[in-house]
């Protein structure tokens, strides 16, 4: 599933595309994804222009004129592909795991393409989704934090409200492992397997830890290290572990600067001991045996 910087890296090529634009058609090609499509989206849709967007952990949110949101998660397997008439080639705005290939603006459209939205200046967006984990509603703009699927999620990790204090509040009396702990977006909203890993390297905290024992002076140096981590993969488009690509077509790079994910046996940077992977909650986790305590 995409995290944070993936999810971030999409809106924005998104709102490059559409944003300041009327939505003039929209293509319904099924009932749903992983949920139903909202009740007469195709007419609540249409004719909206298109004001900002938004992310919500790994949510996004199109604010539409009218006062009305559309809600989209990329699930999976999820991917965003836009056409421009008249030009040979699409971008293509997708997570990590999704293929990339261009294609000319006439090509058939594409495999498990379930929604389309074409706009007044000749763009053409759709959603594929392949496994259908994905899903799309639509909310009051005004009441977007009370949706059911962003109710209960923590704070946003790059906000200024996201302090050690904030974070060191949630971990009180938490006797899972402080891997497990960030990974609880209720906790935190967006962060993934990746950047907790990154994190937990960068601040010198073992995954093994106890939730409760970082609250304090170990939170003090956890949420820099969040932030910063998050902050330098948006910064190179993301992470490509297999096809993923920014809106401009190159290939996200954070992956170049891993320091211990997908490294097992290979020696730390700042110690030269071997990298090592065990197993938590079916999650591969990736730390320093020596640097992280």
């Amino acid at each position: 599933m995409p995290e944070l910087p993936e999810v971030e890296t999409v809106m924005r090529g998104l709102a490059a595309v559409l944003q300041g634009h009327r939505i003039t058609e929209v293509e319904q090609r099924r009932a749903g994804l992983r949920f139903p499509f909202p009740e007469n989206m195709v007419g609540r849709v249409e004719g909206r222009r298109v004001l900002s967007f938004r992310r919500r952990a790994k949510y996004m949110l199109m604010r539409l004129e009218g006062g009305e949101s559309l809600l989209i998660h990329l699930g999976m397997s999820g991917r965003m592909v836009a056409r421009e008439a008249g030009a040979p080639v699409i971008a293509r705005l997708v997570p990590q795991g999704a293929a990339s290939d261009a294609r000319g603006h006439n090509a058939p459209p594409e495999a498990h393409e379930h929604l389309v939205i074409s706009t007044d200046h000749g763009w053409r967006v759709g959603f594929v989704d392949p496994r259908r984990f994905g899903s799309v509603d639509l909310v009051p703009t005004e009441a977007e934090d009370s949706h059911r699927l962003l109710a209960a999620l923590g704070p946003e990790p790059l906000d200024d409200a996201f302090t050690d204090a904030v974070l060191s509040a949630a971990l009180v009396g938490k006797h899972t492992p402080i891997k497990a702990a960030l990974l609880d977006q209720g906790v935190v909203a967006g962060l993934g397997n990746i950047y907790v890993c990154e994190a937990l390297y960068r601040a010198g905290i073992s995954p093994r830890r106890l939730a409760a024992s970082v609250a304090g002076t170990r939170a003090a140096r956890l949420v820099p290290e969040i932030k910063a981590v998050l902050l330098e993969s948006i910064g190179a488009g993301g992470s490509s572990l297999r096809d993923y690509v920014r809106a401009d077509g190159e290939l996200g790079r954070f992956q170049d600067r891993f320091a211990v994910y997908g490294r097992e046996g290979q020696p730390c940077a700042h110690c030269g001991t071997a990298i090592a992977r065990i197993v938590q909650a079916g999650r591969s986790t990736f730390f320093c045996p020596r640097r992280q305590r």
